[in-house]
C-alpha cells in the first residue's frame, strides 16, 4: 500500500473533524439567533404571542421535512448535504438583512431552520456509521462538545455586536458568512461519509419510521429523550433572553448567560461514557439528566437574581448536555444503517416539532400566568417524560 492511500480509520477521523467543524460554524450562528431574534423581536414591539409565532417559524419546515431529508442525506451523502446546508443558511441570514420586519425575520427563519436540520441530519448520520458501542458514546460526546463550544460563542457573539454597535447593522451579514464556512468544511469528508447508499421507502418513508416507532423500543426510548430534553432546551433558549431583559438586563449579560447552559454541557460531554458508567448504565445516566432538566427549568421563573439564574442554567446545561447524545446513541445502535438517516430524521422531526410547539405553549400561559407558572408547568412535563421513560427502560 503506498504511503499516499488512507486506512478507513484515517477517512474516520478525518470526516468525524470535518462534521464537528461545520457543525460548530453551524452552531455559532443558530445559537447566535437565540440572542438575537428574542431582542430584535421586543424592538418591533411583538407581544409575548407575536413572539412565540417568529420563534416557531424557524422549525416548520423541519417538522414537514425532516423525514424525507432522512432520504436525501442517505442518498446523496453527507457532502453534498452540508456544502447544500450552508448555502442555505446564508441565503435565510441575509434575507434578514435585506427585508426588515416581521416578514424578513419569519422567512430568514424558515430558511435557516431548514438548512440547519439538513446539516445536524447529515452530521448525525455520518458520526453514527464511524463506530458503536463505547466508541460511539465517545464520538458523540466529543461531536456533542464542539456544538456546545459553538453554542458558547454565539450568544457572546450577539450579545456583544448589538451591545457595542447600538443595533443589529450589518449583524446578519457577518453570519451568513460564517454559515458559508461551516458548508465549506464539508468538503474536508472522506471515504464512506462522502458515499450515499440506495435506500426506497421501506427504509426511510413515513410508513417506514411509523413502524420502527411502534415496533422498536430504542427508537422509542430516543424520542421520548429527544421531546424532553428539546422541550426544555426550546423554552430556555427561547424565552430566558425575554425573561432577563424584563428583569433589566444588558444585552451582553444576556449573551453570557444564554451561553452559561452550553458551556456547561460542554465541560461535561467529554466525560459521557463514564458518567454512564458511574450511573450504573444508559436508562439510569438518562433519568437523572431529565431530573436535573425539570429541576433548573422548572425553578428559572421564581429566580430574580443573577445567582440563583447562573445555578439554575447550570442545572439546565447538565441535564441537556447527557440528555441529547444519549438520545442519539441509542437511536444509531436500535437499527440498521439503512434505517439510520430516515431514523434519525424522524427523531429530528420531533426535535422539531417540540421547538416548533414550545415557545407557543410557552408564550400563550405566559400571557395568562406569567413566568413564574410558565417556567414551573414547563418544568412539570419534563418530570412527566422523565417517568414515562422509567416505563419504557423497564425489561
Amino acid at each position: 500500500m503506498s504511503s499516499d492511500v488512507r486506512s478507513p480509520e484515517d477517512d474516520a477521523r478525518r470526516s468525524f473533524i470535518a462534521v464537528c467543524v461545520s457543525l460548530t460554524f453551524c452552531f455559532v450562528v443558530y445559537s447566535m439567533l437565540l440572542v438575537v431574534v428574542p431582542v430584535y423581536g421586543l424592538e418591533l414591539g411583538a407581544s409575548p404571542l407575536m413572539l412565540g409565532v417568529v420563534l416557531s417559524s424557524q422549525y416548520l419546515l423541519p417538522l414537514i421535512m425532516a423525514i424525507p431529508l432522512g432520504g436525501l442525506v442517505a442518498r446523496f451523502g453527507g457532502r453534498v448535504n452540508l456544502i447544500a446546508g450552508g448555502v442555505i443558511m446564508g441565503g435565510g441570514l441575509l434575507t434578514m438583512q435585506a427585508v426588515p420586519g416581521y416578514a424578513g425575520l419569519i422567512l430568514g427563519q424558515l430558511l435557516v431552520g431548514l438548512a440547519h436540520l439538513q446539516m445536524v441530519l447529515s452530521a448525525q448520520t455520518v458520526i453514527s456509521s464511524l463506530a458503536s458501542g463505547t466508541r460511539l458514546e465517545g464520538y458523540f460526546g466529543w461531536y456533542s462538545t464542539w456544538l456546545s463550544g459553538g453554542q458558547v460563542i454565539g450568544p457572546l457573539l450577539a450579545g456583544f455586536w448589538i451591545e457595542s454597535s447600538g443595533g443589529f447593522g450589518a449583524l446578519f451579514l457577518m453570519m451568513a458568512v460564517v454559515a458559508l464556512l461551516g458548508g465549506i468544511a464539508g468538503l474536508w469528508l472522506a471515504g464512506d461519509a462522502v458515499q450515499g447508499i440506495k435506500v426506497g421507502r421501506a427504509e426511510s418513508g413515513f410508513r417506514a419510521q411509523a413502524r420502527l416507532m411502534r415496533e422498536n423500543t430504542g427508537v422509542q426510548v430516543s424520542v421520548a429523550i429527544t421531546v424532553a430534553g428539546m422541550f426544555a432546551l426550546g423554552v430556555y433558549g427561547s424565552y430566558l433572553p425575554v425573561y432577563l431583559h424584563s428583569l433589566e438586563v444588558s444585552a451582553a449579560l444576556i449573551g453570557i448567560m444564554v451561553s452559561l447552559r452550553a458551556g456547561v454541557s460542554m465541560v461535561i460531554r467529554p466525560f459521557i461514557p463514564k458518567i454512564i458508567q458511574a450511573a450504573g448504565g444508559r436508562a439510569r445516566a438518562t433519568s437523572l439528566a431529565l431530573a436535573t432538566l425539570a429541576i433548573g427549568l422548572g425553578g428559572l421563573g421564581f429566580a430574580t437574581g443573577v445567582a440563583a439564574v447562573v445555578l439554575l442554567s447550570i442545572l439546565v446545561g447538565l441535564g441537556g448536555g447527557l440528555s441529547q447524545p444519549l438520545s442519539m446513541v441509542v437511536l444509531a445502535e436500535s437499527v440498521g444503517r439503512e434505517q439510520r438517516s430516515g431514523a434519525l430524521g424522524m427523531r429530528l422531526m420531533a426535535n422539531r416539532a417540540i421547538h416548533f410547539l414550545a415557545p407557543l405553549w410557552f408564550g400563550a400561559i405566559l400571557e395568562l400566568s406569567g413566568f413564574g407558572a410558565s417556567f414551573a408547568l414547563s418544568g412539570v412535563l419534563v418530570a412527566g417524560i422523565a417517568l414515562l421513560l422509567v416505563r419504557l427502560n423497564r425489561p
